[in-house]
């Protein structure tokens, strides 16, 4: 089943945060992952939540999905985004078709 990874991300330096965007694109293809929403415009309709920019993501599996988040070369740019923004993240497992 697919998994699903949502970031709610709030950018502190857009240049440092490009480049982060730059190295981990290619580690998500490398990774069989692929965007699904990016920085799209949204709306909240229930609750006090104020996300800023939105990710989803797709995997083929949790296990691909948490091998990619813990493999060194991920962490590596983690790195650099932890420095420009902040990002709160959920994963969940898709719905077997």
């Amino acid at each position: 089943m697919s998994a699903y990874v949502i970031f709610d991300v709030e950018i502190r330096d857009m240049s440092t945060y490009q480049e982060f965007m730059k190295g981990v694109k290619l580690a998500l293809e490398q990774a069989g992952a692929r965007y699904l929403a990016r920085g799209g415009t949204h709306k909240v309709h229930e609750g006090d939540w104020q996300p800023r920019r939105i990710v989803v993501l797709e995997f083929p599996s949790v296990a691909a999905w948490e091998a990619f988040y813990t493999c060194p070369v991920y962490q590596g740019l983690k790195a650099v985004r932890d420095e420009c923004s902040v990002a709160r993240l959920v994963s969940v497992e898709g719905i077997d078709p």
